[in-house]
């Protein structure tokens, strides 16, 4: 998997692939990790990359040139993905971080100031994305949220590739149960007897009901578009 960035603090992007998950992947050549800066696009000696908008208002837009230059050099093709952080974008999701893990290139365009010069995004991203309904500073917290929940789905990026089907919002769709290790008890917080009775039925049974709980408690929107199994509407009503 290849990720590229388009972004104004390359140094930013790659602390971040420097460490944990997926800094070992980077070291192990699972995932390889590009940057581009604007500003060493930029035609004027002041390296401007921002200027006002057209038809008036507040702040600085993102030029087109320089970020469409940038972008050029990290060499997409027509089977990359290229994805412009915006919080008007489509909501990404588990379902969307499955879809861009399917490519070998996905390359994100941080936006920073107002935003993109929309020419930007129309002629060159194939994904306009937004990681949640609020604003942030930059388009490169998102990106790399976003780069995350891709990354992982690489296969051999996670020490057990077991894990992603018991992630929330992965397979059937529902949060997660809730998980415990050692100690057996914690100020009075004791651990499900099911777990410890080694009765693979009886907890993937007691999982199920949980997740359902959860769900239903935190998340009852994602009922109305999970994969319910036969006997969760018992669990449900339990």
């Amino acid at each position: 998997m290849r990720f590229g960035f388009v972004t104004l603090f390359p140094d930013l992007v790659r602390a971040c692939f420097g460490t944990s998950v997926l800094g070992r992947a980077v070291e192990r050549g699972l995932i390889s990790v590009e940057v581009a800066d604007p500003r060493d696009f930029a035609y004027d000696r002041h390296r401007t990359v921002d200027d006002t908008p057209y038809g008036g208002g507040p702040g600085m837009l993102m030029k087109v040139e320089p970020l469409a230059l940038a972008l050029a050099s990290l060499e997409p093709t027509e089977g990359s993905a290229v994805v412009a952080t915006d919080p008007a974008g489509h909501p990404f999701t588990q379902e969307v971080a499955c879809e861009l893990s399917r490519f070998e290139h996905v390359v994100f365009a941080c936006g920073r100031y107002e935003g993109f010069d929309e020419r930007f995004v129309r002629r060159h991203a194939t994904h306009r994305l937004s990681i949640g309904d609020y604003i942030l500073t930059g388009g490169e917290l998102p990106a790399l949220v976003m780069a995350d929940a891709v990354g992982r789905l690489v296969p051999g990026v996670l020490g057990d590739p077991g894990s992603l089907e018991q992630d929330s919002h992965s397979g059937d769709g529902l949060l997660g149960p809730p998980n415990y290790t050692r100690p057996p008890e914690y100020e009075g917080l004791a651990v499900p007897e099911v777990l410890l009775s080694g009765d693979h039925k009886a907890i993937a049974e007691w999982r199920r009901q949980e997740s359902l709980k959860s769900t239903r408690t935190r998340r009852p929107d994602l009922l109305t578009r999970v994969r319910l199994e036969k006997g969760d509407s018992n669990r449900l009503s339990s």
